[in-house]
């Protein structure tokens, strides 16, 4: 198929070879879990089991609340040890509603009807049931797949682009899914494809991996509604915007949506999920996190239960050869920094990272901008970096979105390239925080006025019918007395 091209990204040292010829290995069962109720998009799951329950493994936790959310379940059997604020540091640094779960060794699943064939389901049944198994998006951003799928088949997207780019430096955890159980994320492509009621499919494959694209050809050989992409590996190839941009030229609308160019992007991870999800009943419970850097002992990919911690991980890596000059949840573009190894993680962790100092590139000092453009010419999405850092540095808001802050993606590749290692995405995402933070006070106060002006109505309305009630009673009592008058 011809593949298109996109404006700026970068080419960091891919740093794949530590794990990516790891077989996936299954971390055993941790004493304790920690599953935190809010790790995705939206509102926290509502827990629905007591503290000292025995729970089945598969048992759901927390219910999703409202229409975006999602629902948690029992990554093992055992008994709930404890519910409350356990430290997230990797949402927005604030404690987060968690689950304990201390594990009985007994791994025991809960016992479920076996499914039905899901192609003689609706596709609102298995959007449903997508969501029932708490899927979430694999990617990163977390969103409820079941919701994505539900608006993209009202917005008759046409094409399922499924991202198994995986552009992110060190991170492998795709790249071993697709050589180890191709076939089971074609069957989840095929589920998707029939929720969606859509044409066609793309998987899309960045060149660095050879076998995976092999494997994944073999898989959907017989598939006419599929076909392989090898996509040139750039950084961020694997944003769905600039993933859509290769495979069809289009370019999504400043402020919109993918779906908006009729293409719906999920990972191969949330391809794999849906088809234990449909198949097997199984509940997104694990998934595989590649644990690597200079500083690990025995870089790996592993199959680690939510609600396992980093230092649990790092464990069974074999413990870190030196002490982490940065510890990441995530790949060094887009990762967020670790203050510690107490961490579990959830459904969105693609990896673990702990960098030496010289891969973390500490030694550089952030010099004054030379206003070079290398950053603009970075740039994915064609914006100004340096004109909208410039503006967030002094809180100027409204001019850092006229340059376009929310069209940010946040990939790093403007800090990436930038020669005065200014942390340029710090500032971005300081600026969102403070934008959404000005919007939650004026929607506050927003809310503060229509409370007041429906109290100051209700209080007219109450005055009003006092004065109505009280000019009543003067006409009666004149009435009464004029009625009076009469009959004497």
């Amino acid at each position: 198929m011809k593949l298109f091209n996109f404006w700026g990204g970068v080419h960091p040292a891919g740093q794949k070879h530590l794990s990516a010829d790891q077989p996936i290995q299954v971390l055993p069962m941790p004493a304790r879990l920690h599953v935190p109720l809010q790790q995705h998009t939206g509102r926290s799951a509502v827990p629905v089991v007591k503290v000292g329950q025995i729970v089945r493994k598969g048992e759901l936790l927390g219910r999703a609340q409202g229409g975006v959310s999602a629902s948690v379940h029992a990554p093992t059997s055992g008994v709930v040890a404890a519910i409350g604020d356990f430290a997230a540091p990797h949402v927005s640094g604030l404690p987060l509603p968690t689950i304990t779960l201390e594990s009985d060794g007994e791994d025991l699943w809960l016992e479920r009807e076996p499914p039905p064939d899901p192609f003689t389901l609706e596709p609102e049944d298995i959007a449903a049931r997508i969501g029932e198994a708490g899927i979430v998006g694999m990617g990163g951003a977390n969103f409820p797949a079941a919701l994505k799928l539900g608006k993209a088949r009202q917005a008759k997207v046409h094409t399922l682009a499924v991202n198994g780019a995986e552009c992110e430096p060190y991170m492998t955890c795709d790249d071993r899914l697709m050589r180890e159980r191709a076939e089971q994320i074609v069957d989840g492509v095929r589920l998707m494809l029939h929720a969606l009621q859509a044409p066609n499919a793309v998987i899309a494959i960045e060149d660095n991996k050879p076998e995976a694209v092999a494997r994944m050809k073999a898989a959907c050989q017989s598939e006419r509604q599929m076909r392989v992409a090898m996509v040139p590996s750039r950084y961020p190839a694997g944003s769905a915007k600039q993933l859509i941009q290769i495979l069809t030229g289009l370019e999504t609308p400043a402020g919109g949506r993918g779906t908006d160019t009729g293409v719906l992007v999920h990972n191969v991870g949330t391809a794999y999920a849906v088809h234990r999800a449909l198949r097997h009943a199984h509940p997104l419970i694990s998934r595989i996190v590649t644990v690597t850097g200079g500083a690990v002992a025995r870089p790996q990919n592993l199959e680690a239960p939510i609600g396992a911690l980093v230092e649990d991980l790092l464990a069974f890596c074999g413990g870190v050869a030196e002490t982490p000059a940065r510890l990441l949840m995530g790949g060094p573009m887009m990762g967020q920094p670790l203050p510690g190894t107490q961490v579990p993680i959830v459904k969105g962790t693609n990896g673990i990272l702990a960098l030496t100092a010289a891969e973390a590139r500490l030694e550089a000092t952030p010099s004054p901008c030379i206003r070079c453009g290398r950053c603009v010419e970075a740039c994915p999405m064609g914006l100004m970096p340096l004109e909208m850092s410039k503006r967030a540095r002094h809180d100027d808001l409204d001019g850092a979105l006229d340059f376009g802050l929310i069209d940010c993606i946040s990939c790093g590749s403007c800090a990436y390239a930038c020669p005065s290692r200014i942390p340029l995405v710090q500032y971005f995402e300081y600026a969102k925080g403070a934008l959404e933070t000005r919007q939650r006070a004026e929607q506050k106060a927003k809310e503060t006025r229509r409370l007041l002006e429906q109290r100051q109505a209700r209080l007219a309305r109450e005055e009003r019918a006092k004065a109505e009630a009280a000019a009543r009673r003067r006409a009666e009592k004149r009435q009464a007395k004029a009625k009076a008058g009469a009959a004497a």
